[in-house]
């Protein structure tokens, strides 16, 4: 029997660039390789497509972030397929490890679409609604689920409505891994973190800060079921504020406890919010539904990442092996699952 052909994509021009490199460090790692022959194609930050060595070792080194090199073998993306040094790729699905705007967005998946190639993960549409929380907080109260409350501005110029008290957070609409993000506890320092957020995005939300537990839910769809998985709450060390991009990925201080330490039922309304979130925005495939539990018992949805960090230690396989998925089966069933979906243009 033939291997199914599996290109991972990872890098790209978005901030989370190097994350995106580390998550498919794991998916090549991982991937069985008796089913499955991975074609590894970096881009790069200035956006060039690269066909990369299998062997290629994208790691955190001493606090160092692994990027896709500038020079290599350039791939081109034609109408029968991707091809690189006049040969065919000949791939049968993508995997884009991609993290943030330019691969999460909705960009690569229309891309895809356009070239009829199968992939892992939520079509144009649910991608494009995710990635910008200004369009998913209004999609997810439509369902009844609870959003913190909050404005949209687009520049440093704006008036503060009387219904948002501080604590506040700053944060750019379509930025993931929580970057430019920043946490404000008085009106003087609100303008500034505006203007931070205004550098990674030209749409920026404030919304109120809501006190209680980090909540994280994964949701994996497979051999037809979409299923949510054990609930896990984030822990990170009293030197941060919030869960920043320096708490999530080179400080080793987040602790994921999982199950969650909730109150009887709370896991269940939970994991019920987190499929109607997922169903809600049109994701496919996988997602990682992130939310918060109050001091007051209100279950808050802050976001769906729909390529979450997929590195081995990362929260969303994390939580899936809680499920008794392996990460390698987790990586079999999203392909499985992508290859078949039928595209999400021409269903």
């Amino acid at each position: 029997m033939s291997k199914t052909r599996v290109a991972i994509i990872c890098g790209g021009k978005s901030s989370e660039h190097e994350i995106s490199c580390v998550s498919a460090n794991g998916v090549l790692n991982a991937l069985d390789r008796s089913r499955f022959e991975p074609i590894l194609i970096g881009i790069t930050k200035s956006g060039k497509w690269l066909l990369l060595p299998e062997d290629s070792n994208f790691t955190i080194v001493s606090g160092a972030l692994p990027v896709v090199p500038e020079t290599g073998i350039e791939v081109s993306i034609t109408s029968s397929g991707l091809v690189a040094g006049g040969k065919a790729l000949a791939i049968d699905i993508a995997f884009p490890v991609l993290h943030g705007p330019y691969g999460e967005d909705g960009t690569i998946q229309g891309l895809f679409e356009m070239i009829g190639l199968k992939y892992v993960g939520s079509g144009v549409l649910a991608s494009s609604v995710c990635m910008d929380k200004s369009y998913a907080k209004p999609i997810f109260a439509s369902v009844g689920l609870n959003v913190a409350a909050g404005i949209v501005v687009t520049s440093s110029k704006f008036d503060l409505p009387s219904n948002l008290s501080f604590p506040v957070f700053v944060k750019p609409a379509r930025s993931g891994s929580s970057r430019g993000t920043t946490k404000v506890k008085q009106k003087s320092e609100l303008i500034p973190a505006v203007e931070h957020a205004l550098n990674f995005d030209t749409k920026v939300i404030i919304e109120e800060a809501v006190a209680g537990k980090e909540i994280e839910c994964a949701v994996l769809q497979s051999d037809g079921k979409t299923i949510a998985s054990v609930v896990g709450q984030i822990l990170i060390s009293s030197k941060f504020e919030f869960y920043d991009f320096q708490a999530k990925y080179l400080d080793n201080s987040m602790e994921l406890i999982a199950p969650a330490d909730l109150p009887t039922g709370v896991q269940a309304q939970i994991q019920q919010a987190a499929l109607t979130a997922f169903k809600a925005a049109g994701c496919e495939g996988l997602a990682r539904v992130d939310f918060f539990y109050s001091g007051k018992g209100e279950i808050v949805i802050n976001e769906i990442n729909t390529m979450p960090g997929f590195t081995p230690t990362s929260v969303y396989p994390k939580l899936i092996e809680k499920n008794g998925i392996s990460y390698q089966e987790l990586i079999t069933k999203l392909i499985n699952t992508a290859n078949n979906r039928v595209n999400t243009v021409t269903r």
